[in-house]
């Protein structure tokens, strides 16, 4: 008789279990985390005036004497079900920022708001789509006797897409770099934006937060030359942020300006290197601030929040510019499932990673992401909610939040993360279920006219 593969024989051992359906509680409370976090140990709440022990819980009860934690992992390629729970708050917490709610007021979506896009600068001639890609009537060729034409027609899903003409003059040195530093380069940008519209004004830079406020959230996201390119949400307030109206001067028309001429002027100059001098960079050429108005004329508050959310949960190797794990070794990169554009920049990273004048920018960390080290979302401490505030809320409505007037004592430790074969398996349907099931809920509000529950 042909035996069962392991994973169904494990998920069969796990049903035959008698702790099977508190296990399956378990999973269930994680969304079925594909990477749960285990964790011994108890916490016990205390009266806090008599000391009474009010409640008592202890992972000695529990299936395996441990209990399941999320992995909040926000890439949708390594945990599913917690990237759909990150990708929700990230659709709060902008939108928050938008029109309001999570303790910001209303009043925000009447503020000068602007969704800005800004790209990084060319590195060489790279295949597109759409019309005939790169058309050039004289022909002719590069230094290494390639063409510095194609006119072919590419379909949007090609993967010669992003692809440089010529591989040999494609400056690998300078996206990788650039990569490094467009964290920086975005505080430069922003500083200027603020010293802009000061001067426009007759304010010296240092007095503008007496009379306003910028606030923004911002994702990154790789296009397919495997570039970052920066979305962002950005609002003008008031000194006090979210609850002060913003000056008359403040106006969508006078934010708009400031974000263009700041685009095209704030620079970061490299460390100097032999191998490759001191570069100057630059945001690319590409420069979009299109208005939010809240008479429709202008993007979707709630599609702009939505489309903010999609690209935090994508990772790397779900948008083919890299991949989700650091690499250890050189021949990691070898290895890796990439285009060879992305290869190669890899090995620019890896190999100037090495050098001492680009030491402290941990390029070799950061070779799986191109150089890129920034967070894939930030945002200004006033732009609205955090994240921890919106977990802190969830846990509230489960019923999980400490109680007033109580004392509670913890103590718990790390003892594994991750699932057995079958494990994996049954967590998976779970996952699924539980998609079907909020999405049957959202038909049912839809075709009955119902409230739904954004908290």
């Amino acid at each position: 008789m042909r035996q069962l593969p392991e994973t169904d024989r494990d998920a069969i051992r796990l049903a035959q279990d008698p702790n099977f359906p508190r296990w399956l509680e378990q999973i269930t409370a994680t969304g079925g985390c594909a990477h749960p976090v285990h964790l011994s140990g108890s916490t016990t709440t205390l009266d806090g005036t008599t000391g009474e022990t009010l409640h008592h819980y202890d992972t000695r009860t529990e299936p395996g004497e441990r209990l399941l934690v999320r992995c909040r992992n926000r890439r949708a390629t390594i945990c599913p079900a917690c990237s759909r729970l990150h990708a929700g708050d990230t659709y709060h917490l902008v939108r928050a920022g938008l029109l309001g709610g999570k303790n910001v007021p209303a009043t925000v979506r009447h503020r000068p708001r602007l969704f800005v896009t800004l790209t990084a600068p060319s590195f060489g001639p790279v295949h597109r789509s759409g019309e005939a890609c790169r058309p050039r009537r004289d022909g002719g060729t590069c230094e290494h006797a390639r063409p510095l034409s194609c006119g072919a027609v590419h379909a949007p899903g090609a993967p010669v897409i992003g692809q440089p003409l010529c591989a040999d003059c494609y400056d690998n040195s300078a996206h990788v770099l650039w990569h490094a530093h467009a964290s920086k380069l975005w505080d430069r940008f922003v500083i200027d934006i603020r010293r802009r519209l000061a001067s426009s004004v007759g304010l010296v830079q240092s007095r503008f937060a007496d009379h306003a406020r910028l606030s923004f959230a911002r994702v990154a996201e790789y296009q397919k030359r495997a570039a970052v390119h920066v979305h962002a949400v950005v609002r003008l307030d008031g000194p006090g942020g979210a609850d002060d109206e913003p000056p008359a001067w403040g106006t969508t028309e006078a934010l708009a300006g400031a974000v263009h001429a700041s685009a095209r002027r704030v620079l970061v100059h490299t460390p100097y290197s032999p191998a490759v001098g001191e570069l100057a960079l630059r945001w690319g050429a590409q420069v979009d601030a299109r208005p939010l108005r809240t008479t429709g004329d202008g993007p979707d508050d709630d599609a702009v929040a939505a489309y903010v959310a999609k690209y935090v949960t994508k990772g790397a190797s779900e948008t083919g510019v890299g991949t989700d794990h650091p690499l250890t070794t050189c021949d990691d990169i070898e290895s890796a499932p990439v285009s060879e554009h992305v290869r190669t920049l890899m090995r620019a990273c890896w190999r100037l990673g090495g050098l001492p004048e680009y030491a402290p920018l941990r390029l070799r960390d950061w070779t799986h992401t191109l150089g890129y080290r920034g967070h894939i979302l930030t945002k200004s401490r006033a732009y609205s909610t955090t994240y921890a505030a919106l977990r802190a809320e969830r846990a509230h409505h489960m019923g999980h939040a400490d109680m007033p007037d109580t004392v509670t004592e913890r103590h718990w430790r790390y003892v594994g993360s991750g699932h057995t074969p079958g494990a994996a398996l049954i967590a998976a349907g779970v996952a699924e279920d539980l998609v079907l099931a909020r999405t049957a809920a959202r038909e049912d509000v839809t075709v009955f006219g119902g409230a739904g529950d954004n908290s």
